[in-house]
């Protein structure tokens, strides 16, 4: 029962909060919804133990990658001090569908997409402002909305943050090289002396050096592979089998479609005043999106008060690398700062 269960569509649910009695704890919030954005039914989950608290909007990766479950699994005690909004993207995990317009897949929309769910959110839960947690992609839409609507942003965090992605591609190019020379794998040498360094033909090729940076160790640091990760998923509540369909779906046709704008990004050339307090928690071995190159962003972005905070044992993904740390952070450090401000 439980494996028909794991395949059926309908079978996800996010459990409510409750008492030692298992009575709905007042004023607690978990809810799996479809709501229209830019005019596309999308997915968004409500979590929180209490609707009064700060809300905290996840901008996952990818793009196309959703990351819900993840949050859900390993960092599931920020919904004790945040309402948690997991928003798959248009294009992404259960927003996915092939009848999205393609040519609505442009960043302009995705940052209008994101600016109806900040105002949602804001009315819902009756707060003047969110606090924004990018992750790798993410951080795309994170930099652009921190810098445009600082009137609804409490604080912006941005996980492994993009800063200049034509400038960012070669050292992770360079790095699986290496790797491949080291390691005496001439197959995975001679590959990519065929694809050569970016910027890259196709998205087959583009997904073809992530896979080997990630093999690499380029990708996740700690003993963490897609095979956990997609284990760590499915055993949540609100996901099945149904969702790994989904998310290769939404990862290649977002990608596809983003792509081209997203391999000239240059975050560094425009968005460097900032009107909110600015956080970026990056991983020593991130090789995928080079957190050097992201510690020299931070290095020039000007904020009433910024903070970088570093994760040793982290590569690509501290939420999920170091889920206790990640999260103690997010309470600790970034809760305080989003709701006093530079005060701190």
């Amino acid at each position: 029962m439980a494996f028909v269960c794991m395949m059926t569509i309908g079978c996800v649910y996010t459990a409510p909060f409750t008492d030692a009695e298992c009575r709905t704890v007042p004023h607690s919030i978990a809810t799996m919804e479809r709501i229209a954005l830019g005019g596309l039914p999308q997915s968004i989950w409500f979590r929180g133990v209490s609707d009064s608290n700060p809300a905290l909007i996840l901008l996952h990766g990818g793009p196309g990658a959703s990351e819900a479950p993840l949050f859900r699994h390993f960092n599931a005690a920020l919904e004790q001090q945040y309402v948690v909004v997991y928003w798959e993207q248009r294009g992404a995990g259960r927003s996915f569908s092939s009848d999205i317009p393609q040519e609505s897949m442009t960043v302009e929309r995705f940052v209008r997409d994101l600016d109806e769910l900040v105002d949602l959110v804001r009315k819902r839960f009756g707060h003047k402002k969110v606090v924004l947690l990018g992750h790798s992609w993410g951080t795309v839409l994170g930099t652009f909305y921190a810098a445009r609507y600082p009137e609804k942003v409490a604080l912006y965090v941005g996980v492994a943050q993009i800063a200049n992605m034509p400038l960012g591609r070669r050292p992770a190019y360079d790095f699986t090289f290496s790797e491949a020379l080291k390691r005496r794998n001439s197959e995975v040498r001679n590959a990519l002396q065929q694809i050569g360094p970016p910027p890259y033909a196709s998205v087959d090729e583009l997904l073809a050096v992530e896979g080997w940076t990630q093999q690499f160790g380029g990708v996740n640091h700690a003993q963490l592979s897609t095979g956990t990760l997609i284990w760590a998923a499915l055993t949540t509540d609100e996901a099945n089998l149904i969702d790994l369909i989904k998310f290769g779906q939404g990862n290649r046709f977002s990608l596809t479609h983003l792509e081209p704008e997203l391999s000239r990004l240059d975050l560094t050339e425009r968005y460097r005043p900032f009107a909110v307090p600015i956080v970026f928690l990056l991983g020593h071995y991130d090789r995928h999106i080079p957190s050097e190159l992201a510690e020299q962003y931070f290095n020039m972005i000007e904020a009433p008060c910024k903070r970088l905070l570093w994760f040793d044992q982290s590569g690509h993904n501290p939420p999920f690398e170091e889920p206790e740390r990640f999260t103690a952070i997010m309470i600790k450090d970034v809760l305080p700062l989003a709701a006093d401000g530079c005060a701190q």
